[in-house]
């Protein structure tokens, strides 16, 4: 019995330092998720985050985070971001971004009901000036042959923004 219980707190003090390993994230430079009420994005809804930057030297990407459940219909998102840098410097862009696979399934990860894709927004870029960046997200999705957007994007239960260094 005493062997059992020595053997047990073995695997769970190691278990634990393993979690702990595994969670830490020395690359990270930001990551922070929105969710969306009702699983649904208004057209008129901008998803605004607030990074402060002081690394003007190093390497960074920056993505997209999207969590999607089934009830996302389309194979395809598009997006609008806006880059606000501290000197009120502004780069705005249209993206487009597969969803799912030829056959209609979703490309993100997650075995359950919700999928979640890691979408690169900027790729190897250095942040030139240190301050606050105001990063703006919306989606702009369209039905084929349709001026207007689609008012209300059902399916789309959280949006996030990642910065990592690149090594």
């Amino acid at each position: 019995m005493l062997i059992i219980i020595k053997n047990s707190k073995r695997l769970i003090l190691i278990l634990g330092i393993l979690v702990a390993f595994v969670s830490c994230d020395s690359n990270s430079v930001f990551d922070q998720y929105i969710s969306l009420k009702k699983n649904s994005w208004l057209l008129t809804d901008s998803l605004d985050f607030k990074v402060t930057i002081n690394d003007t030297i190093s390497r960074n990407n920056v993505y997209i985070n999207i969590r999607n459940n089934r009830e996302y219909q389309f194979s395809n998102l598009y997006l609008i971001t806006r880059f606000d840098f501290p000197n009120g410097k502004k780069i705005v862009d249209t993206l487009q971004y597969e969803m799912t696979d030829k056959n209609g399934k979703f490309l993100g990860k997650g075995i359950s009901e919700i999928k979640h894709s890691k979408l690169i927004l900027k790729e190897n870029i250095i942040f030139p000036i240190s301050g606050q960046y105001s990063i703006s997200i919306w989606q702009s999705m369209r039905r084929n042959g349709e001026i207007n957007g689609i008012n209300k994007l059902h399916g789309v239960t959280d949006v996030g923004l990642r910065i990592e260094k690149v090594n």
